[in-house]
């Protein structure tokens, strides 16, 4: 520095003592400017001031000299202090000089800039408050200095700012909020440990309002909440924690809206491995709970983002079990917000408000929606991370955003990954969807028809049934009737999807039925049911695995969600046309063991049992013509209807057919069946000899084909104990000629069904499965023959 430069009103020697190396002759260089600036005050001569400030800042603090620089911050924390009170009106020519020093790359000056600094701010105290945003970016460098002295004065200087803080109330929140924005997304840890350290203190005073611009550092604190500090991750919990406590206390006045993306984004795990990544996971989904509880249906236009966060959490194990039960608690509290309001077309809400429909806003809603769907490859720093945009956030309205919630539950379907627990949840809202919203869902049900019919194939049973629970929904809602039969894709080219004749025109179902009266119960099924039913048997023809395992159980399940005679009438129609005979013959075995076996079916057996009405008598000649692909089935639909003439008839015509070890086996389990509780009146009506010659003959034709078997043992040793009709005639005869009119008149009624066209039915459906044996034969011994070559 040039010490022959004219430095008035400053005394050369005082110029000289402010550029030597030896800090206590600064030190008396400070004791006289104080003096100096003391007179200046007194004589209120300002002009003075500001030049000797002006030249502590322009020619010491920051010359290009270290001991200058040292020189010139000792100086004006020397003029701070004479001015006293009245330094506000010189701060900002006092802060800046101080400030730059901050980024001084020798760590004594920095300290001392730091110490110069506390000194103007303990004698200003709330007149630094307007300059309070350069002080806090000063600070937050400091926190994070390499220098222990340097880090340990900041300290100082940040605790005595936070005092005049706390006890000001007229800090500029709306001014320090953009700073606090960028500053709180730093990685460096005692960065962050400064900065929520003045969130929890501005948290704290109750004239100043963080809780309207949470919306903006909330993102920044669940980032501080990942840090690997232990104390940092602690301290932001307790932040975290007393927002969420104040939102409880004031949710009318909370920007839930701005803030549900927020959570959305830190619900989802981008690094499992990361134990702070469960921490944030665990937070934000708490959150969230808390949100759609205190909002309700403000959160809806987010659901579609909300339920790409939650759902996968459901399928946490115990290591996450509170996460798992905040997602479990989020996930149940967004479904109850869904009602039957949200099923109304904009055109709907118009005319109930008596406002006219806007094409422009519909193609907003369209224009929006499709901004959500897309934002998960549009996020920018969360790979993995879905974001949705709310489908209308700038309508008064709210509208459930049915499409994006659509479009995360087939997604989650669709993925083979999808834990268990997360499927009945996806099934569960899809089922709740066609309940509240069933005009809007059947606009979807095309595109969910497959996969849903695909699920059917999980390995989880609660997975079934909750699977099968949504498509007998769709199967019988009344929404479903608008939809033109024979939309729906993937349906098998080989069965015309119509419905049965005898539902549609309530005439005869065949040439065998000359009545026809559908089942009251059939019409409420819609188009989709008969799209189900065939797709159902599809699958079943190409999985014969699904077939084996779980199609008794899906059947029964069928039978108890859409009545059992609407399931059997649909398939019995439908596999009158099956071209595979082979699958036709097993698809009707399993039938007919659900039949005669389950519990669910008890109601559809006792309408079978008497053929007086005409829907039973209709259901009767559906199933016989698709049960004749199984001779061993007919026979015991014939028993179970006590067409014991006809199941005679059929027998005799078992000594034409190819006679096999699993013909044999359907055999033995009829007799089973025979002595099962199903059959008890059959059993009974043994009693009755002259009235039930069939049966008994029926009986003993069964025997006759059994070889010696245990069941050929049952049967025979049932029949021995068929009375000789002779000793029955206990009974006054008029009583016995009433049984005989009885069941003469029982037999009569059923006049109106030809057997014999129904046996040439038989014969016609045998000769078609003996023709596709010997056709497969010829291949096998041709193959063979080749092999051989």
């Amino acid at each position: 520095m040039n010490t022959e430069k004219d430095f008035s009103p400053l005394t050369p020697n005082v110029v000289r003592a402010l550029n030597d190396k030896l800090y206590e002759k600064r030190k008396v260089a400070a004791l006289e400017i104080e003096k100096l600036v003391r007179e200046f005050v007194a004589q209120n001569n300002s002009t003075q001031i500001r030049h000797v400030i002006q030249i502590l800042a322009s020619e010491f603090a920051l010359s290009q000299h270290p001991h200058s620089r040292k020189g010139g911050l000792i100086g004006l924390a020397a003029c701070s202090i004479a001015l006293g009170k009245d330094s506000g009106l010189y701060l900002k020519e006092l802060i800046e000089p101080v400030l730059t020093c901050f980024n001084d790359s020798d760590s004594r000056l920095r300290y001392y800039a730091c110490e110069a600094l506390y000194n103007i701010v303990k004698v200003a105290r709330g007149a630094v408050l307007p300059h309070f945003n350069l002080l806090f970016d000063g600070l937050s460098k400091l926190a994070a200095d390499p220098d222990p002295n340097v880090k340990s004065g900041s300290e100082l200087l940040d605790r005595l700012l936070k005092d005049i803080v706390t006890e000001s109330n007229k800090f500029d929140l709306v001014a320090f909020v953009p700073l606090l924005r960028e500053r709180i997304y730093s990685n460096n840890q005692y960065a962050r440990q400064f900065i929520i350290s003045w969130i929890h203190v501005l948290e704290s005073v109750p004239d100043i309002n963080l809780l309207d611009y949470l919306p903006e550092i909330l993102d920044g604190l669940f980032q501080i909440l990942g840090d690997n500090s232990k104390e940092i991750r602690k301290t932001c919990e307790v932040v975290l924690g007393e927002f969420l406590k104040e939102i409880k206390k004031s949710p009318s006045s909370v920007k839930f809206a701005e803030m549900a993306n927020i959570l959305v984004i830190h619900c989802q795990v981008a690094d499992e491995t990361k134990l702070t990544n469960d921490l944030i996971q665990l937070t934000a989904m708490t959150w969230m709970r808390e949100f759609i509880q205190l909002a309700g249906r403000v959160v809806l236009p987010y659901s579609s983002g909300i339920l790409t966060a939650v759902l996968p959490c459901l399928s946490y194990d115990d290591r996450k079990k509170n996460t798992k039960e905040a997602a479990s608690a989020c996930n149940h509290s967004l479904m109850k917000l869904v009602t039957p309001e949200d099923d109304e077309d904009e055109e709907d809400e118009a005319k109930s408000t008596g406002s006219p429909s806007k094409e422009d806003s519909q193609v907003k809603t369209e224009a929006d929606s499709n901004d959500m769907l897309n934002a998960s490859q549009e996020s920018v720093g969360f790979s993995n991370i879905s974001f949705f945009t709310p489908a209308s956030a700038d309508r008064p309205q709210v509208t459930l955003d049915l499409d994006g919630i659509v479009q995360v539950l087939d997604r989650h379907l669709h993925d083979s990954s999808t834990g268990m627990m997360t499927r009945i949840a996806v099934l569960k809202w899809l089922y709740h969807l066609y309940i509240k919203t069933p005009r809007k869902m059947f606009r979807h049900t095309d595109s969910l028809f497959p996969m849903l019919l695909k699920t059917l194939s999980d390995e989880s049973d609660e997975v079934i049934l909750k699977d099968l629970e949504v498509l007998a929904e769709i199967a019988s809602s009344p929404a479903g009737q608008t939809e033109p039969a024979g939309t729906c894709d993937n349906i098998d080219n080989k069965l015309q999807l119509k419905v049965p004749e005898s539902i549609k025109s309530g005439q005869q179902s065949g040439p065998a039925c000359k009545t026809g009266d559908s089942s009251p119960s059939t019409p409420s099924m819609n188009s989709y049911f008969y799209k189900f039913m065939i797709n159902l048997l599809k699958r079943f023809s190409l999985e014969r695995k699904l077939l084996e395992n779980r199609g008794a159980f899906i059947i029964r399940q069928l039978c108890l969600l859409l009545h059992a005679e609407n399931i059997f009438h649909s398939m019995a129609d439908i596999l009158l046309k099956e071209e595979d005979l082979k699958f036709a013959s097993t698809i009707v075995q399993t039938l007919n063991t659900i039949l005669l076996t389950s519990a669910e079916l008890f109601q559809l057996r006792n309408q079978l049992k008497d053929l007086r009405t005409q829907e039973s008598r209709v259901l009767f000649c559906c199933l016989y013509r698709s049960w004749c692909h199984n001779p061993v089935a007919t026979v015991s639909l014939c028993f179970l209807t006590q067409n014991y003439k006809h199941a005679y008839d059929l027998i005799q015509k078992f000594g034409d057919l190819e006679v096999t070890v699993d013909f044999l086996m359907e055999v033995d389990k009829l007799v089973q069946l025979i002595e099962s509780p199903i059959f008890t009146y059959l059993r009974l009506q043994l009693l009755d000899v002259e009235n039930n010659p069939y049966l008994i003959k029926a009986l003993y034709g069964l025997l006759m084909l059994l070889p010696q078997s245990q069941a050929f043992q049952l049967l025979s040793n049932r029949l021995r104990c068929v009375p000789n009709p002779e000793l029955m005639r206990t009974v006054e005869e008029s009583k016995y000629m009433d049984s005989k009119l009885q069941s003469a008149s029982k037999r009569a009624c059923y006049t109106d069904m030809d057997y014999g066209e129904l046996l040439q039915h038989f014969d016609c459906v045998q000769s078609k499965h003996l023709e596709v044996r010997h056709q497969r034969s010829g291949r096998a011994t041709e193959h063979t023959d080749r092999k051989l070559m």
